[in-house]
């Protein structure tokens, strides 16, 4: 029998599931247990083996992600952590890099670090940006810290030398000391998390991943005991937040490469949605329950990045968060889903988020004790939802409840009737989304002219067509799955690992050897990191050198030949540099230098062959489907209250022509095709949604 697949991601209200077996694929949802993550993956996986009827021990490999690390640093809810470092730079981490995200905000506010200042423990040690020694370890020094992580009851403890990147002998040397004397102690060396030269960032990344550690590795631990108990004796593994997979001890290890995983499978999902329907260029439009994320697709690959920044005090300001130097896929992600709760602030106007009803209690809907409005709220009262088949009939909602919280918090405040202030709830929600999203292309220099919006998660769909129109996107596609996108795209991604690791060097007088060795080095680390959840082969390595004009403050990434490079190679790797500047910039700089700060090398296994997708033969194109019931839905352009179609998606046959207004219903979301807008179903069993007034 072949071995079955599942994939399981945690949001902040829904905990999603896919199983492949024998050709199939099931989606589960089931709400999430904040007090106890694993209670709701366990939850879940007993009810999907139950509705497929396989025994545990069919499952070959169980794939998870997770939104749990994020929480942990935006609530504050990690371990009490300490960070020695460096004689004389103990406040590198309150100090930042001294920019300022708003120069002209005289009350400028900077989140707090994760280590207070009496826990930023220093010792006398120098090296230089070269590696030399210039003054070694005072070992006495160290020796005489440990009381103080005793008495302060410290559970974590980040180490963080000057250029450790470089020679990490001194950050070596304090792990042997502090683990002579406290073996259980948790340790997290910047040379081994975050091997980049710019200390802030570089200690930032490894007092994060100090932070979440002991919580992390309590919880995968804990759930890797649980799944054993359940029967499942399948591999675990954990979805990174650069797009692969790694082993869980490898988590365990650098839990802060976790923050971004339940995101990252969207991006790969739509990625690989959109490699299916030969669109080489989307937008991924993933909303959940507390967050969407908005990524950009261009040529089948997501964009990535090898840093971002978590828990920004400023909302949508580049700068106002902390920096976290690891590969990820870059996205927008905006505290916007549907158990963002709304109010009317101190100006009189409606906000929503980035504050969540999560799951425990939920939206006021829910019946679970939530008193305060929702997203889910505001979509029940416009009609969007059928309050008795909301995810599958397995969560009826009350509208009752919806009434009376947006009554007293949004309604009564502003002299409106409930059903128009739930209009102003999703019309801020999706204007604060399309704000994100215009400011992802501005930043990244794109646009959104001839691309298709690919919507997924359980809100998704549902705001779809609105985001589309703000946006001058007139394509949407809802592909199946949709409710469960992220744990789809888990399903889809390689095990793999990449290394980012610092060697200043010039071109002008590039050493080969040097480079090469780096390179080598890191891609046998790498190598080993990915055989350890995947020990046949083959493998594919790549290879990048993130260069700059001397001088200039930010790098460009330029791909490396995967061989020892040569002599020769020096002019071509020029080229290349000039080249990709020019379609950052418009053109070289013809007679500059060239400088090289970092290398990363990726190592992964062979891409999935792509998945089998059943074609249906399409019948008669535009003939309209029959059997519709119908909906009281009040449109959230014109406010104007009418009966809209709904459909169920399972019904619909490829080449049937849905036009708006209409609801195409599913157990885990609906699709809104919205006034001038029209629906169809392809031969994959994709919903394309165009706009008619193109």
């Amino acid at each position: 029998m072949t071995s079955a697949r599942l994939a399981v991601d945690i949001g902040g209200t829904f905990t999603d599931l896919a199983l492949e077996h024998h050709g199939r694929r099931t989606t589960l949802k089931v709400l999430t247990t904040a007090a106890a993550p694993e209670q709701g993956v366990l939850t879940g996986v007993r009810a999907i083996l139950a509705e497929t009827a396989l025994p545990p021990s069919a499952i070959g490999i169980v794939i998870h992600g997770t939104t749990l690390a994020t929480n942990a640093i935006i609530e504050r809810k990690g371990a009490r952590t300490a960070l020695i470092t460096t004689a004389g730079f103990r406040d590198v981490l309150a100090m930042r890099n001294e920019s300022r995200y708003d120069q002209y905000d005289l009350n400028l506010a900077l989140p707090e670090p994760l280590v207070p200042r009496h826990l930023r423990l220093a010792v006398p040690e120098r090296v230089d940006n070269s590696g030399a020694v210039l003054a070694p370890l005072d070992e006495s020094a160290v020796s005489a810290l440990l009381p103080t992580l005793a008495h302060e009851h410290v559970e974590s403890l980040a180490i963080g030398f000057l250029h450790s990147f470089v020679n990490p002998a001194h950050e070596l040397r304090v792990r042997e000391i502090v683990a002579a004397a406290c073996p259980d102690l948790p340790m997290s060396l910047s040379c081994e998390v975050s091997p980049e030269m710019r200390e802030w960032e570089r200690f930032s990344t490894t007092v994060a991943n100090a932070y979440v550690q002991p919580l992390m590795a309590r919880y995968l631990r804990r759930l890797e005991s649980e799944l054993r108990a359940l029967g499942l004796t399948a591999p675990l593994l954990l979805m990174l937040s650069g797009g692969g997979l790694t082993t869980i001890d490898t988590a365990c290890r650098f839990p802060i490469r976790l923050v971004e995983s339940g995101p990252a499978g969207g991006a790969i999902f739509a990625a690989h949605i959109a490699r299916n329907a030969s669109l080489p260029r989307v937008l991924s439009f993933d909303m959940g329950g507390t967050t969407a994320k908005i990524c950009l697709i261009d040529d089948f690959q997501p964009q990535t990045a090898r840093s971002f920044e978590v828990a920004r005090v400023g909302r949508f300001r580049k700068g106002s968060g902390m920096p976290l130097s690891i590969p990820v896929i870059e996205m927008v992600e905006v505290g916007a889903g549907g158990g963002s709760l709304a109010r009317v602030d101190a100006m009189g106007r409606i906000a929503v988020g980035p504050e969540s009803a999560g799951a425990d209690p939920g939206p006021a809907c829910y019946a679970r004790g939530g008193v305060a409005p929702a997203v889910t709220d505001a979509n029940l009262l416009l009609g969007r939802y059928d309050p008795a088949h909301f995810a599958a009939g397995k969560l009826p909602l009350d509208r009752p409840a919806a009434i009376a919280a947006l009554e007293r918090a949004i309604a009564r405040p502003l002299g409106l009737s409930p059903e128009m202030a739930a209009l102003g709830i999703v019309e801020m929600v999706d204007e604060t989304m399309a704000n994100a999203a215009r400011m992802h292309a501005a930043e990244s220099g794109k646009s959104y002219t001839g691309r298709t919006l690919i919507a997924f998660g359980g809100g998704g769909p549902v705001h779809a067509c609105r985001l589309a129109e703000k946006l001058g996107i007139h394509r949407v596609l809802v592909p199946s799955g949709a409710g469960v996108g992220s744990a789809i795209g888990f399903l889809e991604a390689p095990i793999a690992y990449e290394l980012v690791r610092s060697l200043y060097q010039r071109v002008s007088t590039l050493d080969i050897t040097a480079v090469n060795d780096l390179l080598t080095t890191m891609a046998a680390e790498a190598r080993a990191l990915v055989i350890a959840a995947s020990p046949a082969g083959p493998f594919l390595d790549s290879r990048i050198a993130f260069m700059r004009y001397v001088g200039q403050g930010h790098e460009i990434p330029v791909p490396l030949p995967v061989r020892r490079l040569s002599d020769s190679d020096i002019d071509t790797i020029r080229g290349a540099y000039d080249a990709a500047y020019a379609r950052f910039y418009d053109r070289p700089v013809p007679g500059s230098d060239i400088e090289v700060l970092s290398f990363s090398v990726r190592v992964s296994t062979e891409p999935r062959s792509e998945t089998a997708f059943q074609s249906y033969p399409i019948g008669e194109i535009g003939r309209e489907p029959t059997g519709a019931r119908t909906q009281r839905v009040r449109d959230s352009v014109t406010g104007e209250v009418a009966d809209w179609a709904v459909f169920l998606r399972v019904t619909l046959m490829p080449g049937q022509r849905v036009a708006g207004p209409a609801i195409i219903a599913e157990d885990e979301t609906s699709t809104l095709v919205s006034f001038g807008w029209s629906a169809a179903l392809d031969q994959f069993g994709y919903l394309l949604l165009d706009r008619d007034d193109i």
